[in-house]
């Protein structure tokens, strides 16, 4: 199993390293051609849409790999009951984000058109949770080659609008033409690679949802303490303000994969150890914390000391109020990766009742600190801001309410540094 899951992880960090390299370059012409203000009204339509990511996947992205791992003889049943359910919850969501963005910007018709073609990943979006299939599976190379394939499309659509000098509404739809790729191909290799053919059931549609409902809530307060920054410093300052801060969290974005490569391919093998041994489960479970931990450190640590030449390189002179913007928020990095190796211990323990009152405390939390600090300090505060809420939500909370506390102690035990040599050691988890 090590074995697999290192494999597995590989071929997400190979795809991931070219894709990084892809979207550094075309991201920096991007953002030098746009400015601070256009720029900052991208991110602000992503941070609205993200706003109804929660409600199409219906939870259904935080349980399928254990759906398919619980009932591999119902995975073509599995499937087609929730992409059928996402792809209608994906309709309404859309209504909902161009209703949104009408109301909050009435007099901002670039705005709430901008909205509205950035809203049409959601229907894409359902279709490519097609994916936890092949996480399940272990077989997430051909996902990562899928993924490698589409960035490599956006790329020449992108470079193309850059040389036609296209305006922004054509950057807005690169992200839709890049979710279409990626459903559209995870979809040919499902019905390849799987004996099962795609069906819906209402029945284990209410199964599904009534295990997965719970995240629902979770999801959509977690996106409000990472998003709110974005939207509130559109509202409260401008769009410019919003682009140094975007720049600065695009930035620290640009290592997710190795993180996210790391968390998705142990997660399986967490998840099955559990169902065998509850000592393996938590050694398994604090070497992933481990890790993370190391990782990020490591990043916060970096990018603090490089932080001017690295905004000077990426975006340009124009985008230099950025710079003290990264040096803060980048030290969330931990803190926030926390969180998602914190869930599969919750959804492998049966705690998911509890996920919502984690996430709702940091949504508030992230809310008050943000009116607090925005008008003071602007960008700056809100990275302040975003460091006070992931620390408080995904470590404190953790010693705070009673039933995940055992969680917390396994977070202080992954700071043991002989975790990490033992990972290195057996060359995974």
């Amino acid at each position: 199993m090590a074995n697999r899951v290192l494999k597995n992880a590989s071929w997400i960090v190979g795809c991931k390293i070219v894709q990084s390299i892809i979207t550094f370059l075309i991201g920096m012409l991007t953002a030098r051609y746009l400015g601070p203000s256009n720029y900052g009204l991208i991110s602000y339509a992503s941070s609205v849409v993200a706003f109804a990511l929660p409600i199409m996947q219906l939870g259904f992205n935080s349980t399928l790999v254990q759906e398919f791992i619980e009932k591999p003889e119902k995975e073509g049943k599995i499937l087609g009951t929730c992409l059928t359910l996402n792809i209608l919850s994906a309709i309404a969501s859309i209504v909902g984000v161009t209703s949104f963005a009408y109301i909050a910007n009435p007099d901002e018709t670039e705005t709430v058109i901008v909205c509205f073609l950035y809203s049409l990943t959601l229907l894409f979006q359902a279709v490519e949770m097609t994916q936890y299939w092949f996480q399940a599976k272990l077989l997430s190379k051909y996902p990562s080659i899928v993924a490698l394939i589409a960035y490599v499309v956006v790329a020449v659509y992108k470079i193309y609008i850059l040389v036609s000098g296209k305006s922004i509404r054509w950057f807005a739809v690169s992200h839709v033409i890049e979710v279409f790729v990626i459903a559209i191909l995870l979809i040919v290799l499902f019905k390849k690679l799987s004996k099962q053919k795609l069906s819906f059931s209402w029945e284990l549609g209410k199964q599904m949802f009534n295990r997965s409902k719970y995240y629902i809530t979770s999801s959509i307060m977690v996106v409000i303490f990472q998003q709110t920054d974005r939207i509130m410093l559109k509202l409260m300052l401008d769009e410019a303000q919003t682009g140094y801060y975007s720049a600065a969290i695009t930035c620290i974005g640009i290592t997710s994969f190795v993180f996210s490569a790391i968390i998705d391919s142990a997660r399986p093998s967490i998840l099955e150890s559990k169902v065998s041994s509850k000592d393996r489960f938590e050694k398994k479970t604090v070497v992933l914390f481990s890790v993370i931990t190391a990782l990020s450190l490591a990043q916060s640590i970096g990018m603090t000391l490089l932080s001017k030449p690295i905004i000077l390189i990426v975006y340009g002179e124009a985008f230099l109020p950025a710079v003290p913007v990264l040096s803060c928020a980048v030290w969330f990095v931990t803190f926030g990766y926390y969180g998602m190796v914190r869930n599969i211990w919750i959804l492998a323990e049966g705690q998911q009742k509890y996920l919502w009152i984690i996430n709702l405390c940091g949504a508030v939390m992230n809310v008050i600190v943000n009116l607090i600090l925005i008008p003071l300090y602007g960008a700056v505060g809100a990275a302040v801001a975003s460091v006070i809420t992931q620390f408080f939500t995904n470590f404190v909370l953790c010693f705070v309410i009673k039933p995940i506390r055992k969680c917390g102690y396994l977070i202080l035990k992954s700071f043991n540094p002989k975790n990490l040599v033992a990972f290195v050691k057996k060359r995974g988890f």
